[in-house]
C-alpha cells in the first residue's frame, strides 16, 4: 500500500466523522455536483445533500453536505472541488451567452472537440446545463469542416460524398479557403445542406450567404450559422442580422472558473 501522510496526520481523531459543505462565493447556475456527489460517495463520504446540475446556487449556502471522517474529508477538498469550479463557469457563460442572443438565435459550443478527451463529457454537459448546446444540432447530423472540402476539392465533391448518409443532417463550413465563399455557399445550397456555417468571423460573409439562400428561396429550410471568435459583447450585433445559429468557443470554453470552497461545520462525533 502507498504511504498516506495524512494517516498519520488523522489518527487521533479515529472514527470520529465531521459535515463538510461545498460552497461557491458567486451566485449563478452549478454544474459538476452530481458528479462530485458521485465521486464524494465513491470515497466513501456520505452525501446528505446535493443540488442538481443547472440549479442556481446561492453564495454561501451550500451545493454539497457530505459527511465522512477526517481523511476522506481532506481528499474530497482535493478532488470534489475540480468538479464543480470549472464546469460550472462554462455553463454560466453559455447561459450568459443565450440570455444575450434571446430566443430567436441559438447558442452552441463546437470548441468542445478541442478539449482533452478525458473531460470533454463533462465540458459538453456543463454547455448543455446552461442552456447551450455542445453539437450545433441534435444527431444523427454530419459536419463537414474546411478539410473536408479540402481533400474533396470542393463543397459539391464534399456533400456528393455524404449523400448516402440519409436522414442525416448536413452541416458545411464555409470559409472561402478552396473556392470563392460565393461559389461554396451556391454548391451548398444548390446540393440541399441544412446548415451552412459561415466561419469567417466577417457579418459581411455571413449577409451575402444569407442573402443568397433567401434569393433561393430556401430560407425556411436552411439553417445559417456563424462563428469567429464571438465575445460575448459582439452577440448583440450579431444576432442582429439574418442568422440562427452562433457557435461561441473561446468565451465559454474560457470562462474563469467559479470559485468553489468546502467547510467543516460541526464538531467531530
Amino acid at each position: 500500500m502507498t504511504y498516506d501522510l495524512r494517516d498519520d496526520i488523522f489518527a487521533s481523531l479515529g472514527e470520529r466523522r465531521f459535515t463538510a459543505e461545498i460552497s461557491v462565493t458567486t451566485a449563478g447556475v452549478v454544474c459538476g455536483v452530481e458528479d462530485a456527489a458521485e465521486k464524494a460517495a465513491g470515497l466513501g463520504c456520505e452525501v446528505l445533500h446535493a443540488l442538481a446540475d443547472a440549479d442556481e446556487a446561492v453564495p454561501e449556502e451550500p451545493v454539497l453536505v457530505i459527511r465522512a471522517k477526517a481523511k476522506e474529508i481532506a481528499i474530497a477538498e482535493d478532488t470534489l472541488l475540480g468538479a464543480i469550479a470549472k464546469p460550472s463557469a462554462i455553463a454560466r457563460a453559455a447561459r450568459q451567452a443565450q440570455e444575450i442572443a434571446g430566443d430567436r438565435v441559438r447558442i452552441v459550443s463546437g470548441a468542445a472537440k478541442k478539449m482533452p478527451i478525458e473531460i470533454k463529457p463533462q465540458v459538453r454537459r456543463a454547455i448543455h446545463r446552461g442552456g447551450g448546446s455542445g453539437r450545433i444540432t441534435p444527431p444523427p447530423f454530419v459536419y463537414l469542416d474546411k478539410n473536408y472540402v479540402r481533400m474533396f476539392g470542393g463543397v459539391r465533391r464534399t456533400l456528393e460524398a455524404v449523400s448516402v448518409l440519409e436522414g442525416h443532417t448536413r452541416c458545411i463550413q464555409l470559409r472561402g479557403l478552396v473556392e470563392p465563399l460565393e461559389d461554396e455557399a451556391r454548391a451548398a445550397i444548390e446540393m440541399g445542406a441544412e446548415i451552412l456555417m459561415v466561419d469567417t468571423g466577417d457579418l459581411d460573409d455571413l449577409d451575402r450567404v444569407a442573402a443568397m439562400v433567401r434569393a433561393a428561396g430556401r430560407r425556411e429550410v436552411t439553417e445559417i450559422a456563424f462563428s469567429g471568435d464571438i465575445a460575448l459583447a459582439d452577440i448583440p450585433a450579431i444576432a442582429a442580422h439574418d442568422v440562427d445559429i452562433l457557435d461561441i468557443g473561446r468565451a465559454v470554453i474560457d470562462a474563469p472558473s467559479v470559485d468553489v470552497k468546502l467547510d467543516v461545520v460541526d464538531a467531530p462525533t
